[in-house]
């Protein structure tokens, strides 16, 4: 794989293009049905998968991997990670304060 550092914004969006479209075809899905399914443009998909659309924006990227299944590697981008010690909080126990009698 490569390093994806050496890569432009656009130029990633268009790898993304043109993996997306490896995938609905996969799923035996034309660029219609993608966008009926999407609630997109025909003139969305076509222009995501050829890499002249230049951006595309989060949300219309999520709808697509609905779409294709494959929702769930989102896992895979940002997974979960374990409880930090340094962002744990101390609770402290809240003491009585004793007032002298007068």
């Amino acid at each position: 794989m490569a390093d994806l550092y050496e890569y432009s914004n656009p130029e990633l969006v268009r790898m993304l293009g043109q993996r997306f479209k490896d995938y609905r075809l996969r799923c035996n899905l034309t660029q219609r049905d993608v966008a009926e399914q999407a609630g997109l443009g025909l003139t969305t998909i076509h222009k995501f998968e050829n890499g002249t659309a230049g951006n595309i924006s989060l949300a219309t990227f999520l709808l697509l991997l609905k779409v294709v299944r494959q929702i769930n590697a989102m896992d895979n981008v940002l997974p979960e990670l374990p409880p930090s010690p340094y962002l744990i909080k101390e609770v402290r126990q809240v003491q009585r304060i004793r007032h002298k009698k007068q």
